[in-house]
């Protein structure tokens, strides 16, 4: 989520959990029964936690099982969040929008999950999710979420869905395709513009880019890391947070980034895309994703299309 600072202008922005009260995380964390479920190929491990939206919060190479990802509390993960109209809400002290999140809600409370399946001849992960909006923590069942994953080789291939059936919230926003946090370890952001690799340690607030080959990497110094790629989708939001300067999956410092795309929830509306996810070095993250940026997304900027009738 972004700094809702963007977000007056709505910029997104999850920095939602940042921005969330430390003292909810650490109650968060001590909850009992968190519920991971993971996927391995020998080569990656990706897991979701069913007991926080089935949002995916663990990413690591098979051989080390180090985690690059934070999940540090609901607002964090990779996970799909949606922006609409102001709705009486208020968050960290402002006026907040309709904001159906996959994880839950911003005082510590998790989205319900509806649907979770496990194909053992596909290999792959799903579960449907009913949101919760991040300020108000009312239950959204007008935006119902799905995420699908699978393993390709070094990829992570996942989908992501929502069906809104809700009334047509008329203003347009970024929206986060997803919403990507990971270890704050990973400093470094690295991208291609017009040919041309750019880096840079993003500050706090939201700042912007634009990625042309459509993927962007959190790096070490090392130039290791994650790659992310949204096919078709060129800009993208980023910054980092300090937190109290605890790093890790757990920690409240976060590196986070969200690729971009602009419209409004409009009813009957089906948001349907799918996600790339690599673990590897910057030449490696750039040549598994050359041949994903012909998977472009239709016409109507969401990745999906309207229902009719």
């Amino acid at each position: 989520m972004s700094d809702r600072g963007i977000f007056l202008m709505l910029a997104p922005l999850l920095a939602l959990s940042l921005l969330s009260s430390p003292s909810n995380a650490l109650d968060n964390k001590k909850k009992a029964g968190r519920d991971w479920e993971y996927l391995d190929n020998g080569v990656v491990r990706i897991g979701i936690d069913k007991s926080r939206g089935a949002c995916i919060g663990y990413l690591a190479e098979s051989k080390t099982k180090r985690n690059l990802l934070n999940n540090y509390d609901e607002g964090r993960f990779i996970q799909q969040s949606y922006y609409g109209r102001p709705d009486g809400s208020k968050w960290n002290g402002k006026p907040w929008v309709y904001n159906p999140v996959q994880g839950g809600y911003a005082k510590g409370k998790s989205s319900r999950l509806l649907k979770f399946s496990r194909d053992k001849k596909k290999k792959t992960l799903s579960a449907r999710v009913e949101p919760l909006s991040w300020a108000s923590g009312i239950a959204c069942p007008e935006a119902l979420m799905g995420v699908t994953i699978s393993l390709e080789g070094p990829l992570a291939r996942v989908r992501f869905r929502m069906d809104y059936t809700g009334k047509d919230q008329s203003a347009v926003h970024d929206q986060e395709m997803p919403a990507v946090f990971t270890d704050a370890e990973l400093p470094n952001l690295v991208y291609s513009e017009n040919g041309k690799l750019k880096r840079r340690v993003p500050g706090w607030p939201n700042e912007r880019g634009k990625a042309t080959e459509n993927w962007v990497a959190y790096l070490d110094d090392k130039d290791w890391g994650i790659g992310i790629c949204t096919p078709g989708t060129e800009t993208f939001t980023c910054y980092r947070f300090e937190g109290d300067g605890k790093t890790g999956p757990a920690g409240s410092a976060c590196s986070y980034v969200a690729p971009l795309r602009r419209f409004s929830l409009q009813k009957g509306l089906v948001v349907d895309y799918e996600v790339f996810l690599t673990i590897g070095s910057l030449e490696e993250i750039r040549r598994r994703f050359a041949p994903l940026r012909s998977k472009l997304p239709s016409s109507n900027g969401a990745g999906g299309k309207k229902k009719q009738g």
